[in-house]
This record gives structure tokens, C-alpha cells and sequence, in this order.
């Protein structure tokens, strides 16, 4: 039995003091694994301070009984809240929930079925907080993840020419990322071309890909639990001018980025290097986004790299760095990287090339 699942439970258990509860109750999926290995599409966790149950339905049964680690295993035959309200029954205690993944008619009902000795307080950010620093199982996942993506760029580009449609080379990456053991994509593959883009999150298309135009490409895997986010822009034909100095300009800012990466820098420090790189080459106007976020088992976690953030960062965290422009009518540039912070600095976890390709 992997020791980390203990070890994160009495971690979350250290939260139970200081906030004066007696029980946790989690049904954010994402935290639900991490805590105890669950991958199934519906359950809740009950952590107390000598036991955890994780309560789920019939389909589960089998599955729940091989995956769960370290927590007893409920079947809720009439509902998640009616079985963590029979579990319960008759208890004086605070109970905490996750404000954020909590509607308000489940705490309603949550609090109808429990009654008054059940005091509810609403929390926010507890597993998340501690999911931001990787253990040594989670990093070596992550770097296969990150591995995985980079092989697929590899493998992609002898089919990135003028005539393919965005969603055959989004289909194509999705293929191989599975056929290379990934159990998914970690969101949908972006495949943004000319005019196109310039979007952001340029979802592909039917659009052909032509002579002469910017594609940039975004995708990520999933394997054993772990997501990768990798972006690269290629230039369909010889660049001009103008589109390589563009490219050198968010290359250099994603490198400034990367720099300030190591535990006690603030996360809006990070933002900062790739802004002003972009300002100086009069191209700030046209970064609209952060510059990059935490990963993990969700492709967005804390910490969040962008202004007004005053996060410090701390060994054991692994963040993506994605500077971009997006120029309305012509096309945008992005280029991000997944990085792991380390007491020295920090490691890169993704290799694909980084210069500007002309195809």
C-alpha cells in the first residue's frame, strides 16, 4: 500500500485543530484520488480523525475495492448525501465541506439531513494546497506524462503541411497520445491556424491548414493520473521578417520566466519577467493571458502565475510557463513548457524543440 496516501491524511488532518472541526467531507473528484486513489465519476470522502470512508454507488464495487487505499469502502444506494448523513446520525460535530464543489441545494440538503448537532462550515483550498507540492511518485508520473507529449511532437510533424485539416492533426495527436498508454488528452487539443490563431483557445476545426500561416498547436496527456500542457507554433512556409522577430520576442520572454523559477520568488514576479520582455519589444498590448499555472492532476492548479499573485512558489511545485501574442487578423505565437521547482531552481520536464519551425 503506497505510504503517500497516509501521509496526505494526516496532513489534511493537521487542518482539523486549527479550524476546530471533527470531520472533512470531500467530494471534489480530483482531491477524492489524491487522497485515496479513487478514479470513479461519483463519490464523497469522509475523512475523520481516525478513519476515512469513501462512499459511491453500486457501479463501483469492484473498482472501488481494488483502488482505494487507506479508507473504508460505502455503497449508497439512495444517494452520496443520505449514506454520509447515515454515517453521521446521532454525532455533535463541526463538519467542513468544500465550499467551492458544494452547490447550495446540496448543502441544503446536506444540512436537512443531518440536522442540528452536524454543524456545516464551508472551507475552501485545503487538499488543493497541499496537491500544489508533488511528492516524489507524483513527479516521476509527471515527468512520463511530460515525456509522452514532447514524443508526440516528434511524431507529428511530418503531417503538418497546407491541405490537412486542424481536427485530422487534433484527432492525430489525440490517437498517439493514447496508443502511447495516455488514458486521455488532459483537455481539448488546440490546433489554431492563420487568422485563427489568435485565439487562445483556438479549438481545431475543419479548417485547412495553407501556405504562409501561423499554426500553433496545445495538447497534453493524461497517464497514470497526471497531466502534461505543451505548446509549440509552427510557420507554414518561409517566415518573414516580422513573424521571426515576433517569435524571438515570446521565446525570450518564456526564457526570463523560466528563470525566475525557484521556491520564494512571488508568482506575480514570474508574470512579470515575460511581460516586460514583451514590453520592450512593444508587444504587451498583445499578451492577454497569464503567464502559466500549476499542473497536476488537473491541467490548472495552484499556483497561478499572473499579476496581482503574491504566492511564493515552493520546491515540489510544477508549473507550465506559456507566454503568448495574438496579433486580431494575422495570427498569434505561443510556446509553453511544463517545469518542476526544485530547491535550486527548476528542471524542465518537457524537451520538444523550442526554435521557430518553417514547414
Amino acid at each position: 500500500m503506497p505510504a503517500f496516501y497516509r501521509r496526505r491524511l494526516q496532513a489534511l488532518r493537521g487542518q482539523f485543530e486549527r479550524h476546530r472541526v471533527e470531520a472533512f467531507l470531500v467530494t471534489h473528484l480530483p482531491n477524492i484520488f489524491y487522497l485515496c486513489g479513487f478514479t470513479g465519476s461519483s463519490g464523497a470522502l469522509l475523512v475523520e480523525l481516525d478513519s476515512a470512508t469513501l462512499i459511491t454507488d453500486r457501479r463501483y464495487t469492484t473498482q472501488a475495492r481494488e483502488e482505494v487505499h487507506l479508507a473504508r469502502v460505502r455503497m449508497a444506494p439512495r444517494g452520496l448525501l443520505t449514506a454520509v448523513a447515515g454515517l453521521l446520525a446521532g454525532r455533535r460535530l463541526t463538519l467542513a465541506f468544500e465550499a467551492a464543489h458544494v452547490t447550495v441545494a446540496q448543502r441544503a440538503e446536506l444540512a436537512r439531513r443531518l440536522g442540528r448537532p452536524v454543524r456545516l462550515r464551508g472551507v475552501a483550498g485545503w487538499v488543493e494546497a497541499l496537491r500544489a507540492r508533488k511528492d516524489a511518485d507524483e513527479l516521476e508520473r509527471m515527468r512520463a506524462a511530460a515525456a509522452l507529449a514532447s514524443q508526440i511532437w516528434t511524431e507529428l510533424l511530418p503531417l503538418v503541411r497546407p491541405g490537412v485539416r486542424e481536427l485530422e492533426l487534433a484527432a492525430e495527436i489525440e490517437y498517439r497520445m493514447r496508443q502511447a498508454g495516455a488514458s486521455g488528452p488532459a483537455f481539448d487539443t488546440i490546433v489554431a491556424s492563420g487568422p485563427r490563431a489568435a485565439l487562445p483557445h483556438g479549438r481545431a476545426t475543419a479548417k485547412p491548414l495553407q501556405k504562409n500561416e501561423l499554426v500553433v498547436f496545445d495538447w497534453g496527456a493524461i497517464l497514470r493520473g497526471y497531466c502534461s500542457d505543451l505548446t509549440r507554433t509552427v510557420f507554414l512556409g518561409r517566415a518573414p521578417a516580422r513573424i521571426r522577430k515576433w517569435y524571438d520576442a515570446v521565446r525570450a520572454a518564456q526564457q526570463a520566466a523560466c528563470a525566475m523559477l525557484r521556491p520564494g520568488v512571488a508568482a506575480e514576479a514570474v508574470d512579470a519577467a515575460a511581460r516586460d520582455v514583451l514590453r520592450q519589444h512593444g508587444l504587451a498590448r498583445y499578451f492577454t493571458h497569464s503567464t502559466g499555472h500549476g499542473l497536476g492532476i488537473e491541467v490548472h492548479e495552484e499556483p497561478r502565475l499572473a499579476r496581482g499573485q503574491k504566492t511564493r512558489l515552493e520546491a515540489g511545485q510544477v508549473v507550465t510557463i506559456e507566454p503568448g501574442i495574438y496579433l486580431p487578423g494575422i495570427g498569434g505565437i505561443r510556446i509553453e513548457d511544463d517545469l518542476a521547482i526544485a530547491p535550486e531552481g527548476a528542471t524542465q520536464l518537457t524537451h520538444a524543440p523550442r526554435e521557430l519551425l518553417e514547414l
